[in-house]
């Protein structure tokens, strides 16, 4: 690990809640595809499996911004423990239903509920930020290590999950994501020398976090951002399938998030000057250039190749993200507004994974690809039309600081030499 990354854990506590974080976000990654897989094997029915996977994923962006915006005003611990038991009494009532085969109405019943899954990277950044405050320097560092850990954890996440559920019992992905949201969140809430002091009642005025313009931006340019990542695996998986190789999509699937952990290593290492809302439309603007490459992939190790260049602006892109969403929101809502680029995320891999669906059934791959390159193309296209709302500094409201007003005083930091 090099010297940047050494002296963010010189605090105390921090290995502590970012190894809580870990193991508590690797249900984000194991749970909707090990329910997809769980299905398919229980009824070979692969509509209702997609179907019940986006249940779950919008049900979390109705209910994840609602749970953060709690914990905003009551704190972690008071928040987290019962959100997470309703969590996981709905992923042990989906598992059970879909075991004895209960009737479908059932499955959606409880699928709706699993959205009380928190989001454990906005409570850990949310530390973070705490912790690190007035130092982006390390808040920089430490925005980009989380980064790392979400892409470890969307390589380890799907391959062990889809594993399990094939070679052990149908249910045990899903199970085992369970188990980790359970150990995360108890070891995470545990920890509280480093929970955020929930701010006074007072000063949680003006309603949510979304009225900020600047996180209105972000939220839909992530909303077509998540319809690229969505795009992408269901095309993948189908473009593997088609040429005899379907369980070699998962192992490509890791090669883009190793590009982007990658370059989430390096980037953390570099402080680099100049506003970052320029930096955050150059890194969109990348991703959106990263897919046309897609469209002539005619084998696997082509395809492999290009994924692994398209995820290089990954990672950067979302740590400017996670810094913007500090700048123009309310350190009293810093939780929900992480949260809210989450949300459209979430609702961007739905419409993606659908659509991409809907294209392959009816065209093929080749043409399956085209979906990530319009989604780019959309997502481009509203980052140069927000980029003027995410230069301007925010309005003063209650809980800023004069540096949490302006994002480019919080990360004009000096490049390295």
């Amino acid at each position: 690990m090099s010297s940047s990354y050494r002296a963010i854990f010189a605090a105390p506590g921090t290995g502590g809640f970012s190894a809580a974080g870990l193991i508590g976000r690797l249900p984000l990654a194991m749970m909707g595809i090990g329910v997809v897989t769980m299905v398919s094997q229980l009824t070979g029915r692969y509509g209702l499996a997609g179907a019940l996977s986006a249940m779950m994923a919008m049900s979390a962006a109705v209910l994840g911004p609602q749970i953060s915006r709690l914990v905003d005003r009551h704190g972690q611990r008071r928040v987290l423990r019962p959100a997470t038991l309703i969590a996981v009494a709905a992923v042990a009532g989906l598992l059970l239903c879909a075991e004895w085969g209960a009737p479908d109405w059932t499955l959606f019943v409880f699928a709706t509920g699993t959205g009380c899954v928190p989001s454990l990277g906005a409570m850990v950044r949310a530390r973070w930020a705490e912790i690190y405050r007035g130092s982006p320097r390390e808040l920089h560092t430490a925005y980009s290590w989380e980064s790392i850990v979400d892409e470890m954890c969307f390589i380890v996440g799907p391959i062990v999950s889809i594993g399990l559920s094939t070679a052990w019992f149908p249910a045990a992905g899903p199970l085992l994501a369970g188990v980790f949201l359970v150990v995360g969140v108890l070891w995470l809430t545990a920890q509280r020398a480093t929970e955020p002091v929930p701010r006074p009642r007072a000063e949680h005025t003006g309603g949510s976090a979304l009225r900020s313009p600047g996180l209105r931006v972000l939220a839909a340019t992530f909303l077509a951002t998540g319809a690229i990542f969505g795009a992408v695996d269901v095309v993948t998986v189908a473009f593997a399938e088609e040429r005899g190789h379907k369980t070699a999509a998962s192992l490509v699937l890791a090669v883009y998030a190793l590009g982007s952990c990658l370059a989430g290593v390096v980037f953390g290492m570099l402080h680099l000057s100049g506003p970052p809302a320029r930096r955050w439309l150059v890194g969109v603007c990348a991703m959106a250039v990263s897919m046309i490459p897609l469209q002539l992939a005619g084998n696997l190790p082509f395809l492999a190749v290009a994924l692994f260049v398209a995820g290089l602006s990954i990672a950067p892109t979302m740590v400017t993200t996670v810094a913007l969403v500090e700048a123009h929101v309310p350190r009293t809502k810093l939780t929900e507004g992480m949260t809210w680029t989450s949300t459209g995320l979430l609702v961007g891999v739905a419409l993606g994974s659908s659509a991409a669906g809907w294209v392959v059934d009816a065209a093929g791959t080749r043409a399956g690809y085209a979906v990530p390159a319009v989604a780019g193309a959309v997502a481009a296209a509203v980052a140069f039309l927000g980029f003027r709302r995410l230069r301007e500094p925010a309005p003063t409201r209650g809980g800023h600081g004069a540096d949490d007003r302006n994002p480019d005083r919080r990360d004009g930091i000096e490049s390295v030499a």
